[in-house]
């Protein structure tokens, strides 16, 4: 990953489960087609360190889609038309803070600037969402949960859908915030999604320690 995440999960890569994720990985990639491509499973990371992470948002896993998936939760590469939760989430965006994304589905400028867009599982067969749960993601992102409540800085847990709250247990320290929220997908985003104001109350948050987050696209 190049930063500090290299050093926090050395021990975890060495791990038996790890192993037996890495042996099934390396027969998915050569078999069949996954996403995102290997040398992007890992991008959440790349782009956000560990020290410069201000606020988490968790989805369950990447697109299935060829094009779209590129490390970084509920976001597209250039270039791609965004799937249906990015839509709900950028109209949550406007009518919370009155910002317009741009045309592009990247949301790298987030990341940037300390968004860590990670899903609970980071591989997935082509058209098959799902199709890598329970094979040890779930072990390794938990993992990295209880890694960001041990940080002393404040930081935002944004939480949308039963399978980002279910992570919400391992976020203990009473110094961070969770945010929750239904899932962005068009099936629930009208039960408890839009309305949530999550990206106006992360900075009243972050407020405080003047480490806010220019949400603009």
């Amino acid at each position: 990953m190049g930063n500090y995440w290299d050093k926090l999960l050395f021990e975890e890569f060495q791990k038996d489960y790890y192993l037996k994720l890495r042996a099934f990985l390396k027969e998915e990639y050569l078999k069949e087609t996954v996403y995102p491509d290997m040398h992007n499973i890992f991008n959440a990371f790349k782009y956000t360190d560990y020290k410069d992470v201000k606020a988490v948002i968790i989805g369950q896993d990447p697109y299935h889609r060829p094009g779209q998936a590129h490390g970084l939760c509920f976001s597209v590469r250039e270039g791609m038309s965004k799937p249906p939760s990015l839509i709900n989430i950028l109209k949550e965006l406007y009518d919370d803070l009155g910002i317009k994304a741009k045309e592009g589905g990247s949301l790298i400028p987030w990341a940037e600037q300390g968004v860590l867009l990670i899903n609970a599982v980071l591989t997935v067969r082509r058209g098959e969402p799902n199709s890598h749960k329970n094979k040890g993601w779930e072990i390794f992102t938990d993992k990295v949960m209880e890694l960001l409540n041990e940080r002393e800085d404040p930081m935002v847990f944004i939480l949308w859908g039963k399978d980002a709250e279910a992570k919400g247990k391992l976020i203990k320290n009473s110094h961070h915030l969770i945010l929750k929220g239904a899932h962005p997908s068009p099936l629930s985003a009208y039960n408890g999604f839009f309305g949530g104001r999550y990206f106006s109350k992360t900075n009243e948050f972050l407020e405080k320690t003047g480490r806010m987050i220019d949400w603009s696209l």
